[in-house]
């Protein structure tokens, strides 16, 4: 996929880099085509690495796509420039009167708060609301994906006795869906996080269908019936080494932590992990665009 990213984005010498095929405004303005349009809530600390994660995935498809960030107005982040921020981002109010044929909301790394005492949650749970009516399908991931199934499903998320962090096996429980399509009956993905969603409670949603589970790792990928939310509770657009990242920071600030499971071979830290579910993740997000935002979004928005 041709995927639309500004010049001076720090992610464009990294995706260049990888042969991802990229263009700016100027060629894209030359192409008579419809691209799709998604609007990436992007709520994680380091802006920078989640927007190359992303951006990195949406490219493998035949499709144009433009990619707008969008940032909290209720609360500024800690750990990106203001420039930075000004420069790529823009807020709620800027965009409300668009309509966007996909969106993607991130995790981020506040699970230890109660959703309502989260600082912009109030302003979420809006922006939640407007997707219904002015996006086509949400890809929600890891504590984006407990917030979409509390705020729209009433299903809560509960604390583990340790974080839960390294690779996991996941099986398919409805492999007949097209989201899946191409996926292996078993594959291994990522997860980070130190809350989880109970799977009878997402089995017992009629409005939910369970898609992928594990056996340690829980729930995995859900989907409403209406199509409309997909939530994917890992960090399947985790990079190589971001895992081993997070390690050595919590062990730097302190933070009693197991070494992420089945991540470094021999389960030595000082070893060099491998990724093992890149095919996975390119899959699952080209099957969204393809199936969820291309084939069911309108060409013109009324």
């Amino acid at each position: 996929m041709p995927i639309n990213v500004p010049y001076s984005m720090p992610a464009r010498e990294i995706l260049e880099n990888e042969n991802i095929f990229l263009m700016d405004d100027k060629r894209a303005a030359t192409q008579d085509i419809r691209p799709l349009n998604i609007l990436i809530l992007n709520l994680m600390p380091e802006k920078e690495k989640t927007e190359t994660q992303l951006l990195r995935l949406l490219s493998n498809s035949p499709l144009q796509v433009n990619v707008q960030f969008l940032r909290t107005e209720t609360y500024e982040s800690k750990n990106a420039s203001r420039s930075h921020l000004e420069q790529f981002y823009k807020t709620f109010s800027q965009i409300k009167d668009h309509r966007y044929d996909g969106m993607i909301i991130t995790g981020a790394p506040i699970e230890h708060l109660p959703f309502e005492q989260v600082g912009y949650w109030n302003e979420l749970t809006e922006i939640m609301d407007w997707s219904i009516n002015h996006v086509t399908s949400v890809l929600h991931i890891c504590w984006g994906a407990q917030a979409a199934l509390y705020y729209h499903y009433g299903i809560g998320k509960y604390q583990l006795p340790q974080k839960l962090t390294g690779i996991f096996n996941h099986q398919l429980q409805n492999a007949t869906v097209k989201l899946l399509r191409g996926i292996d009956d078993e594959f291994l993905a990522p997860h980070s996080r130190y809350t989880e969603v109970f799977e009878d409670e997402v089995l017992a949603c009629e409005d939910l269908i369970l898609l992928s589970s594990s056996k340690e790792a829980g729930p995995f990928i859900m989907m409403s019936k209406d199509e409309k939310h997909v939530m994917i509770t890992g960090h399947i657009e985790y990079e190589a080494l971001t895992l081993a990242e997070e390690y050595q920071r919590d062990i730097t600030k302190g933070i009693a932590c197991d070494i992420p499971k089945d991540y470094f071979p021999g389960n030595n830290p000082n070893n060099k992990p491998v990724n093992r579910w890149r095919s996975q993740a390119y899959l699952l997000f080209s099957n969204w665009l393809n199936y969820y935002v291309y084939q069911e979004t309108p060409y013109q928005w009324k």
